[in-house]
């Protein structure tokens, strides 16, 4: 393997079902790097003192109410804004995400899921953002595979439910467009390449961009 970065980082969106979550694992496995999904929630209200149960119930879902921000998505920094309150919110979740998600991209390579971390970190070197989706058939079947009570009917309304939190949630903390190919550096269909296959492309990807 060619050289990589002292400090890099690799974001991945992703459709449920599609298989990010496993392809971002993979690809730190493969690169000896840092991975943080659901580690995230527990890190960050953990630094907060906030709730680590209020983090998973709101975790990547669209806020209530604006509780001490008036929009992030005005092309400002998403912590600019912030009002300081110490009171558990929606706005104090996504600071907090938002401050564990810089500290650990100052320690080292990383790959990080979802939670808006390609727009937290846009302003720092080496980030390549991903987005991982699939036909709706793959995805249902992978999460059938995944939860074996759900039938083609309830995960297909699962997925799309969750798509459209994922796309709320994105959309409004951010000013870009979640699956907007043009807010990636790689969009892949994982209906179309294997697991193995999409590590390869994207380490070889890595390879080409930081020794060019």
């Amino acid at each position: 393997m060619k050289s990589l970065p002292d400090k890099y980082v690799i974001t991945v969106g992703r459709q449920m079902g599609s298989g990010g979550r496993m392809l971002g694992r993979m690809i730190a496995e493969r690169l000896g790097i840092g991975f943080y999904d659901k580690e995230l929630l527990q890190q960050a209200a953990k630094a907060a003192g906030l709730s680590a149960d209020f983090f998973e119930r709101n975790d990547e879902r669209r806020p209530h109410f604006l509780s001490g921000l008036f929009s992030f998505n005005m092309g400002l920094g998403p912590m600019s804004l912030y009002d300081g309150s110490t009171s558990i919110s929606d706005d104090a979740l996504y600071k907090a995400q938002c401050d564990f998600m810089h500290r650990i991209a100052a320690q080292g390579p990383c790959v990080i899921v979802g939670r808006t971390a390609d727009y937290v970190l846009r302003d720092i070197p080496n980030v390549v953002n991903l987005f991982i989706h699939a036909t709706p058939e793959d995805c249902v079947k992978r999460i059938m595979e995944r939860d074996t009570d759900k039938t083609p009917e309830t995960a297909r309304a699962f997925m799309e439910k969750t798509n459209k939190l994922r796309a709320g949630y994105y959309n409004f903390y951010t000013d870009k467009k979640w699956g907007d190919a043009a807010g990636y550096d790689l969009t892949i269909n994982s209906s179309v390449l294997d697991a193995d296959a999409i590590v390869n492309l994207v380490v070889s990807y890595l390879e080409s961009r930081f020794n060019k």
